[in-house]
C-alpha cells in the first residue's frame, strides 16, 4: 500500500461530536427494534443499555424473516421477540399495521430500525411521527436505498461512512440525527469497507438514541 494512505482505517469523523457519558436521561426510554438480519446493531444497542450507556428498555424486537439471528440475539438478552414474517400479508400497509399494534402492545416509545430490509408505509410513520430512527451504511443524502456501500465503491468517493436519521416515507431523506466519516482506501472491498462502516455505525446508533431521549 502506497505510504500516503498508511492511516487508522477504524478512523472516523462522528458529528455532532458527544460523549455518551454527557447524555444521562431522567426517564428511560422504551424501545421497539425492528431488524431483518444478524442483528448487530440490535446486540450494540442491548449491549449499551446492559452497561447503563442508554437509560433504555427494548420492550419487543420485531424480524421479519425466520432466520434472523437477531431473535437469538433477543433471547440472550431477555427481549422478547416477535416474527411477523412480511410474506403473510398481502400488502406493506397490512404489515405495517401489525407492526403498529405489536408496538403498542409493549407501549413501545421510539422505534429502531436496525437493518430492517423492508420499505415502510404511512401507517407506520404516522403512529409514531420523528419517533423512529433508522441507520444507513452511507453519507445520506448520497447513496440512499439498497447497496449503498456499492454504490459509493462504483462512484469512486474517497469518503463514505453511515447516517443515523428520522424515518419518513421517502427511502432514506428524513432528518439526519449523526453521521460518521469513513475513508475509502484503494484496495477496498465491498467486504472490507463494509466492516469499516458497520463499526462506525456500532458507534454513532447508542450515540444517536441517547442523545434522543436527552431531549
Amino acid at each position: 500500500m502506497d505510504q500516503s494512505y498508511q492511516i487508522d482505517v477504524t478512523s472516523s469523523l462522528i458529528s455532532p461530536d458527544i460523549s455518551i457519558h454527557n447524555l444521562a436521561t431522567t426517564k428511560p426510554i422504551k424501545l421497539g427494534v425492528m431488524a431483518s438480519g444478524n442483528g448487530s446493531n440490535f446486540e450494540v444497542v442491548a449491549q449499551a443499555i446492559a452497561n447503563g450507556q442508554i437509560n433504555a428498555k427494548i420492550q419487543v424486537l420485531i424480524y421479519n424473516n425466520p432466520k434472523a439471528k437477531a431473535a437469538v440475539r433477543a433471547e440472550n438478552h431477555g427481549v422478547k421477540s416477535v416474527l411477523l414474517n412480511h410474506r403473510d400479508f398481502k400488502t406493506r400497509a397490512d404489515l405495517d399495521r401489525q407492526i403498529v399494534q405489536t408496538l403498542r402492545q409493549h407501549d413501545v416509545d421510539f422505534v429502531i430500525m436496525a437493518g430492517w430490509m423492508r420499505l415502510v408505509t404511512q401507517e407506520l410513520i404516522d403512529a409514531f411521527p420523528d419517533r423512529i430512527i433508522n441507520i444507513h451504511p452511507s453519507l445520506l443524502p448520497s447513496f440512499k436505498g439498497v447497496r449503498a456501500v456499492e454504490q459509493a465503491l462504483a462512484a469512486g468517493v474517497k469518503i463514505t461512512g453511515c447516517t443515523v436519521h428520522l424515518v419518513c416515507l421517502a427511502v432514506d431523506s428524513g432528518p439526519i440525527l449523526m453521521q460518521a466519516a469513513v475513508p475509502i482506501l484503494p484496495d477496498d472491498t465491498v467486504e472490507t469497507l463494509h466492516a469499516r462502516i458497520q463499526v462506525q455505525e456500532h458507534r454513532i446508533l447508542p450515540l444517536a438514541i441517547a442523545n434522543i431521549g436527552n431531549g
